[in-house]
């Protein structure tokens, strides 16, 4: 099972950036799809982006499309989210995750392997 840690959370004003990073300690990412997911308080947690173990599939929630970038260097064992342009609605406690399936999946449910996450506060 993935060991994934996140970094890169923080207090950012409104049209601000951010980038995540998201690295496993021990296993290589190279064979799991990956996705950034965030849970707003009182909220249901949702799915931001994922990335396909080639990176050749993607998905992006509708409201960070234009605005968030997801990649990844399985060499260096982490994956990325580039956040530009943020707005009070993107604040809430983002996790990595990682899923094991064969075929490529942005759903949560698919995803076994957690980190703990970290905090973005987007507020002037």
């Amino acid at each position: 099972q993935l060991q994934l840690v996140e970094s890169g959370g923080g207090l950012v004003q409104p049209g601000g950036s951010l980038r995540l990073s998201c690295v496993s300690h021990g296993l290589t990412l190279a064979y799991y799809t990956i996705g950034w997911f965030r849970q707003a308080p009182g909220k249901e947690r949702e799915a931001v982006s994922c990335m396909s173990s080639s990176g050749g599939s993607t998905t992006y929630a509708d409201s960070v499309k234009g605005r968030f970038t997801i990649s990844r260097d399985n060499a260096q064992k982490t994956v990325y989210l580039q956040m530009d342009n943020l707005k009070p609605e993107d604040t809430g406690v983002y996790y990595c995750a990682g899923a094991g399936t064969i075929q490529y999946t942005c759903d949560i449910s698919e995803f076994g392997s957690w980190g703990q996450g970290t905090q973005v506060t987007v507020s002037s």
